[in-house]
């Protein structure tokens, strides 16, 4: 979904104390704020952030005129940082919905010995079927014991979205094919074509939106990222060290505007028309199309990543200790079926954790009416979508994607050198994670 996230580093007495109030949480049955109403239907919340896209396509409506007895309420949070803080919170003090979402980023922490408690087991869910799922997206929420405590709603498969009035402009090709070509295979490569359109950019544009953004993605499509074999492992990581020597080539070079994905200013860019590519995990069609606005409808296209990758992704999970554990159970394992995820991703471009809406017209046919014009999204990240081979996860994923975020932003926008800015970056981690 669309990922308007800033994930907080946090201290690790704060986790386990989360941990701790996590249990008692479940022992104690403090429940959720779902409950019945006065007609006698019965309330359904459901916590996110970003954009699930259940009610631009209409599934709440829809599960509600099929089921008359039951009211869903959703509860959105635009920021994910500030959802998982929020939802720690609740674990401990009660309030929580019958339906809470859980970003890849934090599913290993959810599926830890300690927090998983705090979730029912899905896999028995009316309907569910483990096989109709990716079977790495279903590993990724799946405990030791065997209890799966997420259902996924969607993946992040990565291609580049890029304005082909600009790229024209600079004298670059502008279409798919020959656009995908010019850093097949190669992140540097990817590097080297910024330095080409600035050379000859329109004025006041820059070649891509973040550098940090581009590290993110340079790090998601490694086979080794943060951890390895269950330990933290960034500082050895080729990955990472690949992806900070780029995104430091990138703001050298000049190629970046500095951005901080997510916030206004970068939101407010799209329709300025100030940078010409963006790393487009498939939830970012989204943000393209809302930020971008009518008028520049037509002027994106869509090419092939230098290399695959996920970014992002999400879970629905249902708390042990809500008052509507069934029927909140009964909603996931709709809004998470092939013909539901199908119908989000037609709407805001999710593409489907559930394989098989994969094979279903209304995804590898759609076509984005927004971006090409017509360009052929399901195909593109469908496809993309089954290549991916995630790299180990671990439980503090989320809070060092923020880290190494910030970390370049001191590049970008507080001018410290690459040496300063990862030693602070390094600091931060470390102190984190004592």
């Amino acid at each position: 979904m669309s990922r308007t996230s800033t994930p907080r580093v946090r201290t690790r007495a704060a986790v386990l104390a989360s941990v701790a109030m996590a249990s008692a949480l479940v022992l104690t049955g403090c429940s959720s704020s779902g409950s019945g109403s006065a007609d006698g239907k019965t309330t359904l919340t459901v916590g996110t952030f970003g954009t699930f896209g259940y009610k631009e396509a209409g599934l709440y409506d829809e599960y509600m005129k099929n089921n008359p007895g039951i009211v869903i309420k959703e509860n959105p949070t635009t920021v994910e940082g500030n959802y998982w803080t929020a939802l720690q919170t609740r674990l401990s003090g009660g309030g929580l919905d019958d339906v809470q979402a859980l970003e890849v980023g934090r599913i290993s922490l959810a599926t830890g010995k300690d927090l998983s408690q705090a979730f029912v087991d899905l896999k028995d869910a009316p309907g569910v079927k483990k096989d109709d799922y990716l079977p790495w997206k279903w590993d990724q929420a799946t405990t030791e014991d065997g209890r799966t405590i997420g259902l996924g709603t969607d993946v992040g498969p990565m291609a580049i979205c890029y304005r082909q009035d600009l790229f024209k402009a600079a004298g670059l090709p502008s279409d798919p094919a020959s656009v995908g070509k010019l850093w097949a295979g190669d992140w540097a490569k990817f590097v080297d074509v910024a330095k080409r359109y600035q050379a000859k950019a329109p004025e006041g544009t820059s070649f891509m939106d973040s550098a940090s953004g581009l590290f993110n993605a340079v790090v998601s499509s490694s086979p080794v990222q943060y951890y390895k074999d269950g330990k933290l492992a960034y500082k050895e990581s080729a990955g990472v060290k690949t992806a900070w020597d780029l995104a430091v080539k990138a703001v050298q070079g000049k190629t970046t505007q500095g951005l901080k994905m997510f916030d206004t200013p970068w939101q407010t860019a799209f329709s300025k028309s100030t940078f010409a590519t963006t790393v487009c995990p498939s939830w970012q069609q989204a943000n393209i199309q809302q930020f971008s606005g009518a008028a520049n409808k037509g002027k994106w296209n869509i090419a092939q990543p230098p290399a695959a990758g996920n970014w992002g992704g999400s879970f629905l999970a249902v708390p042990a200790s809500g008052e509507n554990v069934d029927e909140a159970k009964k909603l996931v394992a709709w809004l998470t079926a092939p013909e539901q995820q199908a119908k989000v991703f037609q709407k805001v471009g999710n593409i489907p954790a559930n394989q098989a809406a994969h094979a279903l017209p209304g995804v590898t046919g759609y076509k984005n009416p927004y971006i090409g014009p017509d360009a052929a999204t399901g195909l593109i990240f469908s496809t993309a979508a089954k290549a991916i081979k995630p790299a180990e996860n671990g439980p503090r994923s989320g809070d060092l994607t923020g880290s190494f975020g910030t970390g370049v932003l001191l590049m970008e926008q507080n001018g410290k050198t690459p040496a300063q800015a990862w030693d602070a970056t390094v600091r931060e981690i470390d102190s984190k994670n004592q």
